[in-house]
């Protein structure tokens, strides 16, 4: 692979203008919109911008878009706009008659534009492999989630049984100890109402008695 200095550099391929009749001013303000795209959406950038030299730049980089795919045989939807800049010209002078004599100098000045595309892999593929086979980083980095999950889901289940158990140990304690109660309670309860009761009916039974010996004791004066 070409290296550049120390650094490695990607393949890809350029296209250059030179001498083209616009001022370099100009023509940077539209090279610094297409710069570190990709170079298809460059491409449809620079089809709408409205200035004039959008229509210069555009055909730069569609002819090093055309040398990328021809000459180095790389795929034009993974080309990428990694270089693209404006050097000065020549400058034509002319003049212009003015009046009492005088000549006003009109410059007519004229660019090189430079584009460079790159070709990038695509985010899903790398060197341990493809998010489609699996293999690659991307299927590691998905599927560490689920096993710490189902770690973390593991305690989840096992607290609401000890809960439930201990609910239920504590539910059998209440009803041991709740049940003497409530038969103390209701022995004594019919108990009492029957005291009650009685206590009125013997009452009656010793006035009726009182009251028939009494007649009985008139009966025989």
């Amino acid at each position: 692979m070409p290296t550049k200095g120390d650094a490695p550099v990607l393949p890809g391929a350029r296209a250059v203008a030179r001498h083209v009749r616009i001022s370099p001013m100009k023509a940077r303000r539209v090279v610094n919109l297409v710069r570190g795209l990709p170079a298809k959406e460059a491409l449809t950038v620079l089809q709408f911008a409205p200035q004039a030299a959008s229509e210069p730049v555009y055909k730069v980089l569609a002819s090093a878009i055309a040398n990328a795919e021809n000459n180095e045989r790389l795929d034009p939807d993974s080309l990428l706009v990694a270089e693209a800049y404006v050097d000065e010209g020549q400058t034509a002078k002319r003049f212009r008659p003015r009046a009492q004599g005088r000549a006003y100098r009109i410059r007519k000045r004229s660019c090189h534009i430079t584009i460079v595309v790159e070709s990038v892999p695509a985010a899903g593929t790398g060197r341990r492999g493809s998010a489609a086979t699996g293999r690659g980083r991307a299927a590691d980095i998905t599927a560490a989630p689920s096993r710490r999950g189902a770690a973390k889901a593991a305690p989840e289940k096992a607290t609401p049984a000890k809960a439930s158990k201990k609910k239920a140990d504590d539910d059998e304690s209440t009803t041991v100890d709740a049940a003497p109660e409530s038969s103390v309670s209701t022995e004594k309860k019919p108990a009492k109402k029957a005291s009650k009761k009685a206590e009125p009916k013997a009452e009656k039974a010793d006035e009726a008695e009182t009251a028939d010996g009494a007649e009985a004791e008139e009966g025989t004066e």
